[in-house]
């Protein structure tokens, strides 16, 4: 059966994830897809100084991608960054960083930017950013306390995860939700289908 027009012909190969991330592999089967393998990368993740987040975003995914590359199959590699500004906040991993990030959101919008990349089996490589504003309410001090008392930033960027109880003080969200969670799924569906992976 022919490719719909603009699509390209369905490539029989498998397809790996480069990331440790469950919350990828959640929004991939929110669209009916499955990795038929998980490969997480040992990624250095340090800014380069005076890095700006769209460069550092595009240059991690890179990196993951080509570290997880296998000939013969599609590799799909995300990295989300959340930013205030050119300033890249971190992976919250300790209370006092998730607290210094809501700080600094708590009444403001910033962006959240992921890029993802993807190399086809055949060679090919196609990659895009999905850019997205997003806004917290100006939050109290008992709030603050008591999301961090969830644990939920553990591990996020930006110190928070959307998904979670933070949803409920974003007050604004222009752009990709999913994105924000960890992957554009419609970008995302639009790379798979332009390098030939088989998505209805």
């Amino acid at each position: 059966m022919p490719s719909p027009p603009g699509q390209a012909p369905h490539i029989l190969a498998p397809l790996i994830l480069a990331s440790a991330s469950p919350r990828r592999l959640a929004l991939l089967a929110q669209i009916g897809i499955t990795p038929d393998a998980v490969t997480p990368t040992d990624t250095d993740e340090t800014p380069h100084k005076g890095e700006a987040p769209r460069p550092y975003a595009q240059r991690l995914a890179r990196a993951k991608a080509q570290a997880a590359h296998r000939d013969g199959a599609f590799i799909l590699a995300a990295d989300t960054v959340v930013a205030v500004g050119r300033r890249i906040l971190p992976k919250a991993e300790t209370p006092a960083q998730a607290r210094t990030c809501l700080d600094l959101l708590s009444g403001r919008r910033h962006t959240v930017l992921t890029a993802v990349v993807l190399h086809g089996p055949d060679g090919r490589k196609a990659e895009r950013v999905s850019e997205t504003a997003v806004a917290f309410a100006r939050l109290t001090e008992a709030q603050i306390m008591a999301y961090i008392a969830t644990g939920e930033w553990q591990g996020k960027a930006g110190g928070y995860a959307i998904q979670g109880s933070a949803a409920a003080h974003i007050r604004f969200l222009s752009g990709s939700h999913s994105s924000v969670i960890g992957l554009p799924l419609f970008e995302t569906a639009q790379l798979l289908r332009g390098l030939g992976y088989n998505l209805p």
